[in-house]
């Protein structure tokens, strides 16, 4: 056997390890955070079931300020889309849809990532009172990464990456309602 053959079928191993590998490693990923504002929970909730006003606390929405955006529907409601488009690769391009609300009580969405990969994702923010004059709001990211790319999530520590993004976006809200 030549060198180029054993080569070959080191590197053939390797990959079809890799592969083994990438079958026990978890596909889904969950991220939630929460902050205390000092509001009532009517006042909090009402801010947070509009799309738009994530371009006053979302750090996503403000890492660019010439995204293009685009509204579909009425915001506020089921079926409401919030689109964007960057040319910055960390903001890229996709859409956001509210899929369900529960009133004074939770935002369900469902987010589509077009660039710079494909993905889709599901998001959530709730509210509970704490007294008459607290809110506890909790926002929350669930997706899934398919087969192999999942063994990406050995590498990546979504909790961090998502995480901080989603605190300091709670961290904003808390600013902005208790400013007002």
């Amino acid at each position: 056997m030549s060198i180029l053959v054993k080569i070959l079928m080191v590197f053939a191993a390797i990959i079809v390890l890799v592969l083994i590998v990438a079958l026990f490693i978890k596909k889904e990923y969950t991220v939630e955070r929460e902050v205390t504002i000092n509001k009532n929970k009517q006042a909090v909730f009402n801010y947070i079931k509009f799309l738009k006003n994530q371009d006053n606390y979302s750090k996503w929405a403000t890492m660019d300020p010439k995204m293009k955006k685009e509204f579909k529907g009425t915001d506020g409601t089921p079926g409401f889309v919030s689109a964007w488009d960057s040319d910055n690769k960390d903001v890229g391009k996709g859409e956001q849809e509210i899929k369900k609300i529960s009133e004074g009580e939770r935002v369900d969405l469902a987010l589509h990532f077009i660039k710079p990969f494909d993905g889709k994702a599901d998001a959530y923010m709730s509210t509970d009172s704490i007294s008459p004059n607290q809110t506890r709001v909790k926002w929350g990211f669930k997706s899934t990464m398919k087969y192999p790319m999942n063994l990406m999530l050995l590498f990546m520590n979504m909790e961090k990456m998502i995480g901080d993004d989603l605190q300091t976006g709670l961290d904003n809200l808390k600013g902005v309602l208790e400013k007002n």
